[in-house]
């Protein structure tokens, strides 16, 4: 979960082990793995989950070594197993919370700045918890679409639903006034199309998504709203995703990817061509809404790997890296760095200053030339690398049992990447 953009579930949220801030310590360590914790602060540093982790006398990492590898069922078993509590001592400390009042100048202080702020006529809102909530939801439920593109379709962020997440932005930022040249509800026939299959209507999804800004609980509300099965719901992905031009819409569409991009032809669905209009229209490459390159690609410079390079910078630099690494954080990358003599702050700089491949192009060979033998060279050993030792060979084996794909040939990580790809961004 990525919380710069969204805040973790509310602390009276007891969908975690019955237990008050649980749900929420969850979303924080599952963020502090992954290095997107924000502006919040996980274990130690953070009041509420020191309480709870000396509750059930489990240490900060091996709560967050937890969540990494445990869905929030399972968690709540292992958390039970570990604390051994009854339910009665839960109860106790869930009352405990819930009733905390600010104890200190800073928290009293803090509870009255964020009434002032985002409450001014809220009389009822007085325990720390509630300070919490109200600063959640006033820090994040307003979503700007004048700065940047609401998420992809493809997103299934919301209730594992397409195009859920991206309504959710866009009805926020019609509620707050900042959508921009989108269009939100019975406007935009994508919503419509969504809103009739989760049987709920315009105003009413507006008003959950802006009183729920994490995406776990609006699911939650779009779940307890909207009676489809899984099956349904996969059968509705799939076309939603897939869906391209008909007889009747294929003059609309073609227009439409000429105004786009006329070049590039292999655009046939109208959630590909909405992809490429948003990154287009705000000059970004999003990683959360498709692969970079492949590895293997050589328009660039002739060189394996740059292509990809490229992609991945200019999503670093736009925060739209996704679960994707770049320069330091991957090996690969490093490599590729290392043959051109390049260091990850220069790259990264010439990103920023060329916005083309062309340019890229021009600026490495004015500055880094290399031979045509030297980049053959290379491509030959960077193609071909696999893992090394016993140690990579069963990450390589863990990986592939991600993918549900044990059983391939596959050998090499360029080859692994390109599977990774794929498995990650089809439905």
């Amino acid at each position: 979960m990525d919380l710069t953009r969204q805040p973790p579930r509310r602390p009276s949220n007891l969908s975690v082990a019955g237990i008050v801030g649980a749900a929420r310590m969850t979303d924080k360590a599952r963020a502090y793995n992954k290095e997107m914790l924000g502006d919040f602060v996980y274990g130690r540093h953070s009041g509420l989950d020191r309480r709870i982790l000396e509750f059930l006398d489990i240490s900060a990492d091996d709560f967050a070594q937890a969540a990494d590898d445990k869905d929030d069922a399972t968690l709540s078993a292992w958390m039970l197993d570990q604390g051994k509590k009854s339910d009665e001592e839960i109860d106790v400390f869930n009352k405990s919370e819930l009733e905390r009042l600010p104890a200190d100048k800073k928290h009293k202080q803090l509870l009255e700045e964020r009434l002032a702020k985002y409450a001014p006529d809220r009389t009822d809102i007085k325990t720390v918890l509630q300070s919490i909530e109200l600063d959640d939801w006033g820090c994040f439920w307003q979503v700007d679409l004048t700065t940047g593109p609401p998420r992809s379709a493809r997103s299934k962020d919301v209730a594992g639903i397409c195009g859920v997440a991206r309504m959710a932005d866009k009805a926020c930022a019609e509620r707050a006034g900042k959508i921009g040249d989108y269009k939100y509800g019975d406007t935009s026939g994508q919503d419509v199309r969504i809103l009739e299959f989760l049987g709920v209507s315009a105003d009413d999804f507006q008003e959950a998504a802006v009183k729920n800004p994490n995406d776990i609980e609006l699911g939650e509300w779009v779940q307890e709203n909207c009676e489809k099965s899984q099956e349904e719901i996969d059968d509705y992905n799939l076309a939603m995703v897939n869906r391209g031009p008909d007889e009747t819409t294929r003059e609309r569409f073609e227009a439409r990817r000429q105004e786009v991009d006329a070049s590039r032809t292999d655009i046939t669905t109208w959630v590909a061509l909405q992809d490429l209009d948003d990154e287009l229209s705000f000059s970004i490459v999003d990683l959360k809404r498709r692969a970079p390159r492949s590895p293997y690609n050589t328009d660039v410079y002739g060189m394996v790997h740059l292509a990809r390079l490229i992609d991945k910078g200019r999503a670093f630099i736009g925060n739209t890296l996704g679960e994707y690494f770049y320069a330091e954080d991957s090996g690969m990358d490093r490599m590729a760095l290392g043959f051109l003599g390049v260091s990850t702050d220069e790259f990264t700089g010439a990103l920023k200053e060329y916005p083309t491949d062309a340019e890229i192009e021009s600026w490495l060979k004015d500055n880094y030339a290399k031979s045509e033998a030297e980049i053959e060279a290379f491509n030959e050993k960077i193609t071909n690398l696999g893992p090394e030792n016993e140690r990579y060979q069963a990450m390589m084996d863990r990986m592939l049992k991600k993918l549900g794909a044990e059983d391939s040939d596959i050998s090499t990580w360029f080859a692994m990447m390109d599977l990774d790809d794929e498995k990650t961004f089809a439905l």
